[in-house]
């Protein structure tokens, strides 16, 4: 694996550890939109046509998916607190520890009910604002890591950075533009009243490539084809 610097060196149990608390981070991304339209669809919620997108992905809440929902921004929340990141770089902990009292805040306050169902008993408007706050904050945080945090390296010039190293920089630097862009179309719901739901799952979905490509999740992937591509040439 790479260090900070982008230099190749002999892995460790920790390094181990770090790049599989990543793609597990990632995974948990990953999963949370579809998983929570798939439940959705298996448990009906009457009021709610089945198979339908809702407004957004914090809307599934209020349907048979929130367990799914809370469950996996428990997850997230726990493993983005204890995301270590490099040695020494405190940066790296107080993100993760922001992102990590966001996602348990948008679990612990939930949006406004869709249309069509009735608010819950203790729900209140000022859970609204703040599920709204610490969603988005949880996404800045997601972005600080895409932008900042996994593009940072002590080579400053890029072209003396190992390749593997200089792709995951360039898949991450996307990851977080796509996640500012969707960020941008989903406030911009504020003046029209449009649904967020694709914005919110195709940011959610940049925030997950980025950590198993920090991960190297797609390492084995790379290697065996490379190895078949030696094969076929030979």
């Amino acid at each position: 694996m790479s260090d900070e610097s982008g230099r190749n060196v002999q892995r460790t149990p920790d390094d181990l550890s770090l790049q599989t608390h990543r793609r597990i981070i990632g995974t948990l991304g990953l999963i949370l939109p579809a998983f929570v339209y798939l439940m959705a669809g298996g448990r009906p919620t009457p009021g709610v046509p089945r198979w339908e997108l809702l407004g957004s992905v914090s809307a599934y809440y209020y349907t048979g998916a929130v367990g799914v929902f809370v469950g996996v921004l428990f997850a997230l929340s726990l493993f983005l607190f204890s995301y270590r990141g490099y040695k020494g770089v405190r940066a790296d902990r107080i993100v993760g520890t922001i992102g990590g009292a966001s996602a348990l805040f948008v679990a612990l306050f939930p949006t406004k009910a869709p249309a069509g169902l009735p608010a819950l008993p203790w729900w209140t408007e000022p859970s609204r604002v703040i599920h709204y706050v610490a969603a988005v904050t949880l996404f800045i945080s997601f972005i600080l890591f895409s932008v900042w945090l996994f593009r940072r390296s002590d080579t400053p010039n890029r072209r003396d950075r190992p390749r593997d190293k200089r792709f995951r920089d360039d898949v991450c630097l996307l990851c977080g533009l796509v996640m500012i862009a969707c960020v941008l179309w989903a406030g911009s719901s504020l003046f029209t009243d449009a649904p967020i739901f694709v914005p919110e799952a195709l940011a959610i979905i940049a925030f997950a490539v980025s950590w198993l490509v920090k991960g190297e999740a797609h390492a084995p992937m790379l290697r065996a084809t490379r190895r078949l591509v030696r094969k076929e040439t030979r």
